[in-house]
């Protein structure tokens, strides 16, 4: 009777790592951080939104623009991107993938005024929301690959732009 010792063994991890994917996923290395990578990929967003709209004062409609299109650009390459690192670390959702908190945080701060109070309001909002996960947005994490991994952040963050905007309202 031979008895195999691959049964016990658990796969290792792949010897090589696809780089664009693993930049991207990761934020360039913000959701390396611990404790809280989502929190660490959250507060660059977040900096660097206010890096664009307060240190630089882009005007508003400049601001919304640039960050419709980084939006957009975080899902579509962040949804591929999401694939390819959670499946060469054997992960389903990798917590260090954080491109998908970066597109939630940009969404949440859409039409945000240019401030620090309201930026620091769209950062609590997007993490309770992506913490919290109220329905249907826990579902989208059934997704399948990065699809999960992204769009339920991505809800969250219509969330978050939902109740800040209506908080805009009467404060």
């Amino acid at each position: 009777m031979t008895t195999s010792s691959s049964a016990t063994v658990p796969p290792s991890p792949p010897k090589t790592r696809t780089l664009w994917a693993w930049t991207i996923a990761t934020f360039f290395g913000a959701g390396l951080g611990k404790p809280g990578p989502g929190t660490y990929g959250s507060v660059a967003a977040t900096l660097l939104w206010a890096l664009v709209a307060i240190v630089l004062h882009v005007p508003s409609h400049l601001l919304n623009f640039l960050l419709l299109i980084v939006i957009l650009f975080s899902i579509a390459l962040g949804v591929p991107a999401a694939t390819i690192t959670a499946r060469e670390s054997n992960r389903h959702d990798p917590g260090f993938v954080v491109i998908d908190e970066v597109a939630g945080q940009w969404i949440t701060l859409l039409f945000c005024p240019a401030d620090w109070r309201h930026g620091l309001l769209a950062l609590l909002l997007f993490r309770l929301f992506d913490i919290t996960k109220p329905f249907p947005v826990r579902r989208l994490e059934r997704l399948p690959g990065g699809w999960g991994i992204v769009f339920d952040d991505v809800a969250a963050g219509l969330y978050a732009l939902g109740v800040a905007s209506l908080l805009r309202l009467w404060f």
